[in-house]
């Protein structure tokens, strides 16, 4: 060959661009691009707020409605219950575990540790009958009664346990904050909806009857939820959702007697605040 240096500057030419083309082929894929197949786990706080509700106790010699009942949730605020193995049943907690079947989409298993406790010393409206009317100091001059200790004590304290199954939906919204490595922070919108079972625990006192606190399948929930997801550095986060739904309570137990029930039905709202992380096995 005439030029031979020319031979072997064009095959260095086209080595090196084969090179290069190869080393962006092989560029690592972000962890945070992709989804499918991680496992996630949470835990947090959360805060509730419900709304009225029409109450029923049905026994042997009683058979009365209270209307338009008020309630409200027992928080402990900051506190070190939060992270203490021995006492995290304690405060309003959330627990999930979730499995993502696509990208974008997961399902999960979780209880919501809610608490409800209703007004005391507040008159309501009632229908119905009781035995030994008036020797509560329940009784009003306008036909209300009013929920002394002596009358009724009823709360859902340890807890107000919804154990449900939720379908989610997540969504990388990082690139509208002008993010470009999410394997370092990234920003996700989540929704989601869920059913589930009400497990509680029921602290009642009715009639002056001796106080009843037992675990009991109690009726069941729907709610649904939207939220934001930060995650850090690929495998942690820290979420908020905004979680409403609807609570119906049909078999409530309230005495040591079989034959005493409850039933109930509400509205709640539930504001989460969880850490947690995901990772892929």
């Amino acid at each position: 060959m005439k030029h031979p240096f020319l031979m072997v500057v064009l095959l260095f030419s086209v080595f090196s661009q084969h090179s290069m083309a190869q080393e962006a082929d092989v560029t690592p894929e972000k962890y945070t691009a992709h989804n499918k197949g991680k496992f996630y786990i949470f835990w947090g706080g959360n805060r509730e707020s419900y709304s009225k509700s029409d109450i029923t106790f049905k026994g042997e010699d009683y058979n009365f409605t209270l209307h338009d009942v008020e309630a409200h949730d027992k928080p402990k605020g900051w506190h070190v219950d939060y992270i203490n193995p021995a006492r995290m049943t304690i405060p309003q907690t959330n627990l999930r575990i979730g499995y993502f079947i696509t990208d974008k989409y997961n399902i999960s298993i979780g209880v919501d540790h809610m608490k409800y406790v209703m007004y005391q010393d507040r008159a309501v409206d009632y229908t119905g009958y009781y035995q030994n009317q008036g020797t509560y100091g329940e009784t009003l001059p306008n036909g209300q009664v009013l929920l002394t200790e002596d009358f009724l004590t009823f709360e859902h304290t340890d807890g107000l346990n919804y154990v449900n199954t939720e379908f989610s939906r997540v969504d990388d919204i990082s690139k509208l904050f002008t993010i470009g490595n999410t394997d370092k922070f990234q920003i996700n919108l989540t929704e989601g909806v869920g059913a589930g079972i009400l497990y509680p625990k029921t602290n009642a006192k009715v009639l002056g009857m001796q106080r009843h606190d037992d675990f009991h399948i109690s009726g069941y929930g729907v709610s649904a939820k939207v939220g934001l997801n930060f995650t850090f550095f690929k495998y942690f986060f820290l979420q908020t959702e905004l979680k409403g739904g609807y609570i119906n309570m049909n078999d409530i137990r309230t005495t040591h007697n079989a034959a005493d029930r409850a039933s109930q039905e509400f509205f709640f709202l539930q504001r989460v605040i969880a850490f947690g992380g995901i990772f892929r096995i």
